[in-house]
């Protein structure tokens, strides 16, 4: 049974003119996701426009205007429910220029929705979105063949696609991925099953999102609580309360579970575990709780919990795939800080180790400058050991950020190899 509170986060990637706000725009009309008013605004900007129908593109273009006017807006985001599901859309630009857009858009999300235009195949930007998709260990790719009414919804030209596409992700890192035909235009398996592809027997994208299994996605094994504050409420109630409150990163903890705090490597066990309104028996990822031990040991933000059986690694060396997201080149030796969960230390970007080529997947260990949008092996020094984890096993402690200290502007995003 599908828990209908659940929250999808999915992202669109495909390139320019492949139709992703018509698709968006397709979703959000079909599943009756749009406000009156909305809909109001875009039929009447139709008309202007001398369109017949709904122009669906025009329910995303708002933002796009925005950021051809150089605002930062950089991923559009968008909400809507079903029944079955909540969802978030990450709606990311399909330019090259934009690499770091969609390493953000997609770091948090369950699914990736590829987009290619039935007539062109996989292209470049094809394998370059779904390089990034599988190097942020996206747990689901669905591909999108899009545009089928200008082929007269050819099932050769389909599976032509699939092979092409097949061909190329068997070197990548994906374990669900799925093909669906569609005609975002008029609306063919999008929400509702296509009347003209008899041949295709799979469900239309919606019903694949709202159907789609994402409870296994999360980390269930490895145990990793990041302390985000101390409560000392000193109230009437509560006069010798001290809890540990933060988000579940991974993993599960039950009451009397035995506990290792790092880095201090001090032992206890699991006292309660509450939240605002109630004692819970046990906590999982992603839940934001509060929990107290049976020992008085000094914990403070930024240290972790953690079961004595199932330890991260302590490490002040990391190798890190780093995104680097700023206009400025990274500085070779340069300070940064770096934020791991809670945990905040300053570190050093010691050696480049090499650089992806995103459009051939070859590596450059010669070219030794990390600018924007490049994605490279690093190798990062830091004051204090990092409690981690493999990004591959744990997207939550398994990454990092880079700070400049200078002026506090994130300028990379890293995953932990």
């Amino acid at each position: 049974m599908l828990d209908n509170n659940q929250l999808l986060r999915f992202t669109t990637a495909g390139s320019v003119d492949d139709g992703k706000s018509t698709l968006i725009g397709r979703l959000l009309y079909d599943s009756k996701s749009i406000f009156e008013d909305q809909l109001q605004a875009i039929e009447n900007t139709s008309k202007k426009k001398g369109h017949e129908g709904v122009d669906l593109a025009l329910f995303t273009d708002g933002l796009r205007d925005e950021r051809e006017q150089g605002i930062t807006i950089d991923v559009a985001y968008r909400y809507f429910t079903t029944p079955k599901r909540k969802f978030i859309i990450a709606d990311t630009p399909g330019h090259i220029q934009y690499t770091r857009n969609m390493v953000t858009g997609a770091s948090t999300a369950n699914a990736a929705i590829i987009l290619v235009d039935a007539r062109h195949g996989v292209i470049e930007q094809t394998k370059r979105h779904s390089f990034i998709a599988s190097l942020l260990q996206i747990p689901h790719v669905i591909v999108c063949i899009n545009k089928m009414d200008l082929v007269d919804y050819s099932e050769e030209t389909y599976n032509d696609v699939i092979n092409q596409f097949e061909e190329f992700s068997s070197k990548l890192l994906v374990n669900d991925i799925r093909f669906i035909p569609i005609s975002a235009l008029n609306g063919d398996n999008v929400v509702n099953r296509s009347t003209n592809m008899d041949w295709y027997q799979g469900a239309p994208l919606l019903h694949t999102l709202e159907t789609m299994h994402i409870s296994s996605d999360i980390n269930k094994v490895d145990a990793r609580f990041p302390v985000q504050t101390v409560l000392r409420p000193q109230s009437e109630n509560h006069r010798d309360y001290r809890g540990y409150a933060g988000r579940m990163a991974s993993g599960i903890f039950r009451l009397g579970d035995e506990v290792t705090v790092l880095p201090s490597g001090f032992t206890s066990k699991i006292k309660t575990i509450d939240t605002l309104d109630k004692s819970l028996k046990e906590a999982y990822a992603p839940m934001s709780v509060s929990i107290t031990l049976e020992d008085d040991i000094d914990i403070s933000r930024g240290d972790m919990i953690v079961k004595s059986n199932n330890k991260p690694e302590a490490s002040q060396d990391i190798e890190v795939m780093l995104c680097w997201l700023h206009n400025n080149a990274a500085k070779p030796r340069a300070k940064y800080s770096i934020r791991h969960t809670s945990n905040e230390q300053k570190a050093m970007i010691k050696e480049i180790v090499y650089k992806f080529d995103i459009n051939t997947l070859e590596r450059n260990s010669e070219d030794k400058e990390l600018k924007m949008n490049d994605i490279s092996k690093v190798k990062i020094r830091t004051t204090k050991p990092l409690m981690v984890d493999d990004y591959r096993e744990n997207r939550t402690t398994g990454s990092i950020i880079l700070i400049d200290d200078t002026t506090n502007e994130t300028v990379a995003a890293g995953m932990i190899v």
